[in-house]
Formats: C-alpha cells, sequence, structure tokens
C-alpha cells in the first residue's frame, strides 16, 4: 500500500482501519500513518477505498416487454445518476451500479405493463415520469440520486410498425385536411366581414345623403315659410297703413263736410273725361253744390 493517497475533486474516499469505516475523505493528500506511531501497539491496518461521484449514465437496451394489451415492444432506456452519498453508496448494496439497472428494468415493466400501445404512442413521457418516480426514491436508500430517466428507443414488431406508419400519415393527412379547412373558414369568415363592413358603409353613406336632402329641404321649405310671412306682415302693415289713413280722411271729412264735396267733386271731374260715362245728376242738389263749390272758390 503506497504512503501517500491522493483524492481528486471527482471522487471521495471511505478510510477504513481493521475494515471499520472512520470517516470520509475528501479531495486532497492523505499520509497513511507509519509503523513508529504505533510502536508500542499492534498497527491496523488502513485501506483507503475511492467512490466516483460525477454524473454517468446507465443504459437499459432491449428490454422487450408486454404491453397491458399484449403487444411485445422493445424499450431502450437512458437514466442518468450520480453517487451522493459515498457511505451508502458502499454499505447498502453490493454493487449500486447493478442495483440502479434492476430496478430500472423492474419500474419500466411494471409502467409498461399498466398502459396500453396506444397510451405509449399518445404519451411517451409518461412511460419516463413512472420510471423517475418510482426508482428515484429507492436509489435514494442506497446513496444514489436519479437526475433524469428517458426512453431512449422503442422498437414495435414489424407489422405493427406498418400499420402505425399508416396510421401516422393519415393523421398527418388528417391534420393538414384540418388546417386547410380552418384556413378556408377563417378567409370566407373575413370576406364575409369586410362584405358586411361594406354595406354598411354603403348603408351609413345613404342615410347621410338621405339626412343631408332632407336637411336641404326643411331648410329651403323653412325660407320660404319666412318669406311668405314677411311678405304677409308687410301686407298687413300696408293694410294697417291704408285703414290708418282712411280713417283720417273720414275723420278730416267730417270736421269739414266741404273737403268731402270737394272730393266729389274731383271724382266728378274724372269721370267726366270717359266720353261713354253718365251722370245723373238732381237739379236742386245741383245748385247746393255750384254754391258750395263757388263758396270754396272764394
Amino acid at each position: 500500500m503506497k504512503s501517500n493517497n491522493i483524492i481528486k475533486d471527482t471522487h471521495r474516499a471511505l478510510w477504513y482501519e481493521d475494515g471499520v469505516m472512520t470517516r470520509v475523505l475528501g479531495p486532497g493528500r492523505y499520509k497513511l500513518p507509519s509503523r513508529w506511531r504505533y510502536l508500542f501497539r499492534r498497527k491496523p491496518q488502513i485501506e483507503v477505498i475511492p467512490v466516483d461521484v460525477r454524473e454517468r449514465d446507465l443504459t437499459i437496451k432491449g428490454q422487450e416487454i408486454l404491453t397491458a394489451d399484449k403487444v411485445a415492444i422493445r424499450v431502450s432506456i437512458l437514466v442518468q445518476f450520480k453517487v451522493s452519498d459515498p457511505v451508502a453508496a458502499l454499505h447498502q448494496v453490493n454493487n449500486h451500479d447493478e442495483r440502479l439497472y434492476s430496478d430500472v428494468q423492474l419500474a419500466a415493466r411494471r409502467s409498461l405493463a399498466s398502459m396500453t400501445l396506444e397510451q405509449i404512442l399518445t404519451n411517451r413521457n409518461q412511460l419516463s415520469e413512472d420510471i423517475l418516480n418510482e426508482v428515484k426514491g429507492i436509489a435514494a436508500t442506497y446513496g444514489v440520486a436519479i437526475l433524469r430517466a428517458d426512453v431512449k428507443d422503442l422498437v414495435f414488431p414489424g407489422n405493427l410498425q406498418e400499420i402505425m406508419n399508416k396510421v401516422l400519415a393519415a393523421e398527418r393527412l388528417a391534420q393538414a385536411q384540418l388546417v386547410e379547412t380552418r384556413t378556408k373558414a377563417e378567409q370566407q369568415k373575413i370576406e364575409a366581414e369586410a362584405k358586411a363592413q361594406i354595406k354598411l358603409v354603403e348603408a351609413k353613406s345613404t342615410a347621410e345623403t338621405d339626412v343631408t336632402i332632407a336637411e336641404s329641404l326643411a331648410a329651403s321649405r323653412l325660407k320660404q315659410a319666412h318669406a311668405e310671412a314677411e311678405a304677409l306682415r308687410i301686407q298687413n302693415e300696408a293694410e294697417i297703413r291704408a285703414l290708418r289713413e282712411q280713417a283720417s280722411a273720414a275723420e278730416a271729412y267730417a270736421k269739414h263736410p266741404a273737403l268731402l264735396r270737394l272730393r266729389e267733386l274731383q271724382a266728378l271731374s274724372e269721370t267726366v273725361k270717359n266720353a261713354n260715362a253718365r251722370i245723373f245728376v238732381g237739379f236742386d242738389k245741383h245748385a247746393d253744390l255750384k254754391a258750395e263749390a263757388k263758396a270754396l272758390m272764394a
């Protein structure tokens, strides 16, 4: 045995004295005790056992397993792990790598035996999750930490492989047709919305035009009504003025009867100008009119 032992960062080591583990060594240089240290008693037998604590891969290859619906498939599983407790890894099991291999193999068989082929095809991750959940706790009891467990390969019987290929091709075709149908439906929807929007704009434009015409017609009628009202007002004012003038004239004729006679003479003078006009005058009144006319002229 060497007098010096060097432990790398990638390892830990267990220190045994006469077969009894007394300590766990970390990275560094360790010197074995010399025989002079045990001059008056027996020198113990020292043994240092290194343990690799790096992450490692373990592949479980080609396990033929029957599914719940009695279909034989071959599965390969990849497990990533590392030793988390060197003491448990060496003391609890004879070989932690072989024990981990067996635990993963049994977990895969139990999980696949509870799943149908359709479930395996549609939810492949479920198998990986089942294996990880089952093995993780068991491996911890012998100092191994499971980092991940994934189904690497699934191999089906030849005729089943052909059927699966046809099924996958049919599914892809159905998905393509579904996408095409959805695309056409979306396009038709967009076109219908565009047409509806155009009709709505046209309807609004027509309605606005009708409103504008109606407003113009109403404004024109309102202006005409104002003009007629103004003309009627002017006519009424003229008639009122005429009536007032007639009232003033009547009042003047009442105060001065001679003015009325003079007005009669003026009318008579106008009438005489017409050759076809006929005048019937009483003689007695005629004399009075002459007298009055002379009086006014005087």
